[in-house]
C-alpha cells in the first residue's frame, strides 16, 4: 500500500492544490493528513472541501480542535489566537461538523502497521516530536502502539528515523514549512516495503497565499513567513 502523507496545511489552499496535483502524478493508494487542516491561512473552508473531494483520510490537530472550541487558547500565542478566532468565525457549519468528527488517531495495516497521530503518541495535540528528541522515547511510542511506523506532524519539520525494521516519520508541512524551505512538503511511504520512503517538495503560488492572508486581516507575520519557510 503506497501512501502519500501530508500534514499541517493550515488553510493554505494554494499549497494544498499544488501538492494534490503532484500526488496525482504518483501511484498512491491512499492520502493521509496528519491534522491541522486549518489555522494561520485564509481558506479553511476551501481546504476542507478539497480534502473531502480527494477522499483524504484526516485526523484532528490542535488547530482543528481549537478553531471549533476556542477552549484551550493558552496553548497559542496572540497571533495564533487571532487566526483561530477568524477561522471559527468563517467556517461553515458543515465544515465545523467535519472537523469535530475527525478522529484523534488512525491505524492502517498492510504487512506493516502504521499508527498516525498529530503531535505524539503521548500527547495527541500539543507535545510534538522534535528532531532532537531522545530516540529511546520514540522507540517506546512505537512499542506502546505495537506499530512498525509512527507518523506525526505538528512540528512542521520533516524527519525520518529508522530503528531496525521500524520507522518514525514526519512529512513536514504543506502550508507553513519551518525548515527554511518555502516549498510545500509531503512524504511518500510504501507500507509493504519500509525501505521506500521519500520526501517531496512542491512549488506553489506563495504570492497569492500571502496576499489572501493580508486581505483577510490576519497577522501580516503569517503572510511574510511563507516566503522563508520558517
Amino acid at each position: 500500500m503506497k501512501i502519500a502523507i501530508i500534514s499541517d496545511i493550515h488553510s493554505n489552499l494554494e499549497a494544498l492544490e499544488a501538492v494534490m496535483a503532484d500526488i496525482s502524478k504518483k501511484s498512491v493508494d491512499k492520502i493521509l493528513c496528519l491534522g491541522d487542516l486549518v489555522g494561520y491561512g485564509a481558506n479553511p473552508n476551501e481546504v476542507i472541501e478539497l480534502l473531502k473531494k480527494k477522499n483524504v483520510l484526516c485526523i484532528k490537530g490542535d488547530h482543528d480542535l481549537n478553531a471549533l472550541t476556542l477552549e484551550k487558547l493558552e496553548h497559542f500565542n496572540e497571533q495564533e489566537k487571532e487566526a483561530l478566532k477568524f477561522t471559527n468565525k468563517i467556517l461553515t457549519e458543515e465544515n465545523k461538523v467535519f472537523l469535530k468528527e475527525l478522529p484523534e488517531v488512525l491505524e492502517l495495516t498492510d504487512k506493516n502497521k502504521l499508527f498516525v497521530v498529530h503531535a505524539s503518541e503521548l500527547d495527541h495535540f500539543y507535545q510534538g516530536i522534535m528532531p532532537t528528541l531522545d530516540e529511546e522515547k520514540i522507540k517506546d511510542m512505537l512499542d506502546n502502539e505495537k506499530a512498525d511506523v509512527l507518523a506525526c506532524g505538528h512540528t512542521h519539520l520533516p524527519d525520518l528515523k529508522k530503528f531496525g525494521f521500524k520507522l518514525f516519520l514526519n512529512p513536514g508541512s504543506v502550508g507553513q514549512p519551518r525548515n527554511n524551505n518555502p516549498k510545500a512538503q509531503y512524504a511518500l511511504l510504501d507500507l509493504s516495503n519500509l525501505n521506500f520512503v521519500t520526501f517531496e517538495l512542491v512549488e506553489y503560488d506563495v504570492d497569492t497565499a500571502s496576499k489572501k492572508i493580508i486581505q483577510a486581516g490576519l497577522p501580516k507575520f503569517f503572510a511574510e513567513r511563507l516566503y522563508f519557510g520558517r
